[in-house]
């Protein structure tokens, strides 16, 4: 019994350390790992597309819209979109379908009503995304959904470098603040290169 414990002990210690030592998304015998310790055989498109990218398509959610850039703002982290009903871009990062992950940001709503991004939530592991750029279309395949506090999010995580093309879809999620007048989460989706 004692050998046993120990033995998965070593195991769990020496994922954790591969884990800690590459980075969670990094290709570890070709697996790419994930949040929540699910994993994803890494996959690279045959001929990746060029260009910036211009249209984001969600069939899950019949979302199509043309995508905007954003850098960053005044306090060092990725900007919001100025138009509420589109996506955009952060040109300071990969662009969709180079190798590294790429970040789509977009609101969630605005004092008008629901906004871009507000069924971003109801993605499922599975559903397609896909990134129109000047030479064609790159095609991302959702592998999770995630929520984190604001206060505690994951930079690290979510922006680490990757062996082949992923993308992050970012947008507010959790309660309202009505006092400080934001929300108190954030809603990450996931995506690799079918």
């Amino acid at each position: 019994m004692t050998r046993i414990r120990v033995a998965v002990l070593l195991v769990v210690t020496a994922a954790l350390v591969a884990v800690t030592t590459v980075g969670w998304s990094r290709s570890v015998a070709s697996t790419r790992w994930f949040p929540g310790g699910t994993a994803a055989p890494v996959s690279t498109p045959e001929a990746a597309a060029a260009g910036p990218p211009k249209r984001l398509r969600i069939p899950a959610l019949g979302m199509d819209v043309p995508l905007g850039t954003v850098g960053l703002d005044q306090a060092g982290a990725i900007a919001a979109p100025k138009d509420y009903a589109q996506a955009a871009w952060y040109d300071g990062g990969t662009a969709p379908g180079d190798p590294g992950p790429a970040v789509i940001v977009g609101h969630v709503d605005s004092t008008n009503g629901p906004a871009v991004f507000f069924d971003l939530p109801r993605l499922r592991t599975g559903d397609t995304i896909d990134v129109e750029r000047d030479s064609g279309t790159v095609r991302f395949t959702v592998v999770a959904v995630r929520q984190y506090p604001k206060d505690d999010f994951p930079t690290a995580e979510v922006h680490a470098a990757t062996p082949g093309p992923e993308l992050r879809l970012i947008t507010c999620g959790g309660d309202f603040n009505r006092r400080e007048r934001h929300y108190t989460d954030n809603i990450v989706v996931y995506a690799i290169v079918v």
